[in-house]
C-alpha cells in the first residue's frame, strides 16, 4: 500500500482521555478512534494487526483439532436462566428486549448457546469428543471502561468449548488447548506466563490465565523461580513469612477507650502498635448466613479463598445494620471476644499471634492483649489472605516474587456446571445416560493488540513483533517527486510485493523528519530509506525498529536480505 492512499491519521498530541501507554499509542498512531465510552472503531492499521492475530489463533486452534463455527451474538434469556446466570451475572450482562418484549442478552460469553447446540445434536459416546470455537464480537457492559481496548465494552474474542465423555479425556483436551495457547502467544511475539487462576463468572473447578508481562499490567502475578509455580493474586497460595510473637508471655486482657478510631491506621497509631498486632474482625454473609472472619491488620482478605475453604457459592460483606445486630456496635469496632451465635473463621497467621488488639463490640472501645483459646475460640483456620512478595512457596519453600501482567487468555476446566444444568447428556457404550464433561477456552483478540503495545514500545512509539505487524517493511522515500528516486522506490516496492512481503510505501510530499517519526510511531519492523544517496551510491539504508540497528544493502540484495530478516523475526 501507498501511504497517500491509506487512512493513517497520526497525531502529534496525545488525547487527554488516554491513561496507559497502549491507549495513548493506539490513538496517536491512528489504530483506533472512540465513538462512545468503551466502544472503538478499529482503523485500517489496527484492523490489519487484529487479522494477523486472528490468523495465528485460527491456525493453532485448527491444529489442536478444534472446529470453527459462528454462534449468534444475541441469545434468549431462557438459556441463561437455565444455568442461573441471568440473575447471577450482574449488570455487566448487556440485556435487551425485542419488539415482542422478550428478553435477550448480547453475549459476553457463549456457554449456554453452545451447550444448547450440543444437547440437541450429540447423542452417543461415538459423537465425542468435540471441540468448537468461534471468533466473534462480544459485549460486556463494563462499569468503568478504560485503557482503550484493554477494558472495552465491545471487543473481539476467540472462545472455544470442548465436550468429552469423562474426566480423563477432558484432561487430554485441556492439555491440547493449553499447548495451543502457548503456541499462539509465542507466535504473537509476546513474553507471557501461564498462571493458576480463579474461575469467576464462568465457573468450573480449575483454570489458567495467560498473562502478558507488562509494567502497566492490571493483574499481579505471584510466582516461584525455583519450581515454576505461578498464580494470579486471587488464586495464589503461599506460606506467610510472618514470624509472629507466639513466644511472648500472655498479658492481661484490657478494654481501652479509642474515641472515633475505626481504621487500622487510626487504631494502631492511637495505641502505638504495629498493624500486624491488630486483628480485623470482618462480618460476612456466606450463602445467606453470617460469619466472622479474622485476619491480621497488615494483611488483605481474599474472598475467593473464603468461598473455596468453606465451599460456599456467594459471599458479601454484611451491611451496617447486620453488623450492629451481631456486634452491638457500629462498623469499625467488631471483635471476636464475646461474639455469640456466629461461627468465627481465621487466617492461619493468627495462630502466631499473642497479645493482639481487636474491636470490643462497643463503640469507641478496643481490647488489647487478646489471645486465642483463653479469650475466644476459632471454629477453623484457613489460608485466607492475599499472598505477598517475600512469602514462601507452598510447593518448594522458596521465596515468592511478583510481576505485573495483562490477561489475554483464559482456559477453564468446567466439568459439568453447564451440561448438568442444561441436561446435555450422551449414551455410553452400555447405553447408560451420562453427563458430558466440558471445557472452555477464551482469548481476547483485541486485548492482545493492547498488550503487545504495552510490552513492546519505546519513547518513539510502537515496536511491533513482526508476526503481528500491520506491514513487514516501510519504504521511506525522500523526495518522491524526483523521477529517479520514484523509479527506484517503486521498483523495490513492487519486488517486495510480488514476493508476498507486506510493504507500506511512504510517498507523501512532506519532510523526511516527519516521515521518520511516523515510521517509528506506527512501529513497522523494517525501514528502508530511499533518497538521493541511494541513487548516487546504489546503497539503500535499512533500519530495524526494535534494535535500532542500521546497515546498507545493495539494490540487488534487498529481496534476499529482507526475506531473511522477516523469517528470523517470525522464529522469535
Amino acid at each position: 500500500m501507498r501511504w497517500s492512499s491509506c487512512l493513517i491519521p497520526t497525531l502529534k498530541e496525545i488525547p487527554s482521555e488516554a491513561e496507559v501507554i497502549s491507549h495513548k499509542l493506539m490513538l496517536k498512531a491512528g489504530l483506533i478512534r472512540k465513538i462512545a465510552s468503551g466502544i472503538y472503531t478499529l482503523l485500517p492499521l489496527g484492523f490489519k494487526v487484529m487479522l494477523k492475530i486472528v490468523n495465528i489463533v485460527r491456525e493453532e486452534m485448527n491444529k489442536a483439532g478444534a472446529e470453527e463455527l459462528l454462534m449468534p451474538i444475541l441469545a434468549p434469556s431462557e438459556l441463561w436462566k437455565e444455568t442461573g446466570r441471568w440473575g447471577l451475572y450482574g449488570k455487566e450482562l448487556f440485556r435487551v428486549k425485542d419488539r415482542q418484549d422478550r428478553d435477550f442478552a448480547l453475549g459476553p460469553t457463549h456457554e449456554e448457546v453452545i451447550t444448547d447446540l450440543v444437547r440437541n445434536e450429540i447423542r452417543s459416546y461415538r459423537d465425542l469428543p468435540k471441540n468448537f470455537y468461534q471468533i466473534q464480537v462480544k459485549f460486556r457492559d463494563e462499569p468503568r471502561p478504560r485503557f482503550g481496548l484493554l477494558r472495552a465494552r465491545e471487543f473481539m474474542m476467540k472462545d472455544a468449548y470442548s465436550f468429552d465423555v469423562d474426566e480423563k479425556n477432558a484432561e487430554i483436551t485441556y492439555k491440547k488447548m493449553f499447548d495451543a495457547y502457548c503456541n499462539i502467544f509465542s507466535r504473537c511475539g509476546l513474553n507471557f506466563k501461564a498462571v493458576e487462576a480463579e474461575t469467576g463468572n464462568i465457573g468450573g473447578s480449575f483454570s489458567h490465565e495467560f498473562m502478558v508481562l507488562a509494567n502497566n499490567g492490571e493483574e499481579l502475578i505471584i510466582y516461584c523461580n525455583k519450581c515454576g509455580y505461578a498464580a494470579n493474586k486471587e488464586r495464589a497460595e503461599g506460606i506467610s513469612n510472618f514470624k509472629g510473637n507466639e513466644n511472648d508471655e500472655l498479658k492481661k486482657l484490657e478494654k481501652v477507650y479509642t474515641p472515633g478510631k475505626r481504621t487500622i491506621k487510626e487504631v494502631t497509631e492511637f495505641l502505638k502498635k504495629e498493624p500486624f498486632e491488630l486483628v480485623k474482625t470482618l462480618i460476612y454473609v456466606a450463602d445467606g448466613k453470617p460469619i466472622a472472619v479474622l485476619i491480621k491488620g497488615d494483611d488483605e482478605l481474599n474472598e475467593n479463598k473464603i468461598k473455596r475453604s468453606l465451599n460456599i457459592t456467594e459471599i458479601a460483606m454484611a451491611d451496617e445494620k447486620l453488623v450492629r445486630e451481631i456486634t452491638n456496635s457500629p462498623v469499625g469496632f467488631a471483635g471476636p471476644v464475646g461474639l455469640k451465635n456466629i461461627p468465627i473463621f481465621a487466617d492461619n497467621s493468627i495462630k502466631k499471634l499473642k497479645n493482639f488488639v481487636v474491636g470490643a463490640n462497643e463503640e469507641d472501645y478496643h481490647l488489647i492483649n487478646v489471645n486465642l483459646e483463653r479469650d475466644f475460640k476459632v471454629k477453623e483456620f484457613f489460608d485466607l489472605r492475599f499472598v505477598k512478595e517475600g512469602d514462601f512457596c507452598n510447593k518448594c519453600g522458596s521465596t515468592l516474587s511478583t510481576l505485573k501482567g495483562i490477561e489475554v487468555g483464559h482456559t477453564f476446566k468446567l466439568g459439568t456446571k453447564y451440561s448438568e444444568a442444561m441436561n446435555a447428556k450422551f449414551l455410553d457404550e452400555n447405553g447408560v445416560r451420562k453427563t458430558i464433561i466440558m471445557g472452555c477456552y477464551g482469548i481476547g483478540i483485541t486485548r492482545i493488540i493492547s498488550a503487545a503495545i504495552e510490552q513492546w514500545n519505546d519513547e518513539d512509539g510502537i515496536i511491533w513483533p513482526i508476526s503481528i505487524a500491520p506491514y513487514h517493511v516501510i519504504i521511506t522515500v525522500i523526495n518522491y517527486k524526483d523521477e529517479k528516486i520514484k523509479e527506484l522506490a517503486d521498483s523495490i516496492y513492487n519486488v517486495l510485493m510480488k514476493n508476498n512481503i507486506e510493504v507500506l510505501l511512504d510517498d507523501r510530499d512532506i519532510s523526511a523528519g516527519v516521515k521518520f517519526k511516523d515510521a517509528d510511531l506506527i512501529g513497522i519492523p523494517i525501514r528502508i530509506t530511499i533518497g538521493p544517496k541511494a541513487i548516487k551510491e546504489n546503497l539503500l539504508d535499512v533500519r530495524l525498529r526494535k534494535t535500532k540497528k542500521e546497515f546498507k544493502l545493495k539494490r540487488e540484495e534487498v529481496l534476499e536480505e529482507i526475506q531473511k530478516l522477516i523469517n528470523e523475526g517470525l522464529k522469535i
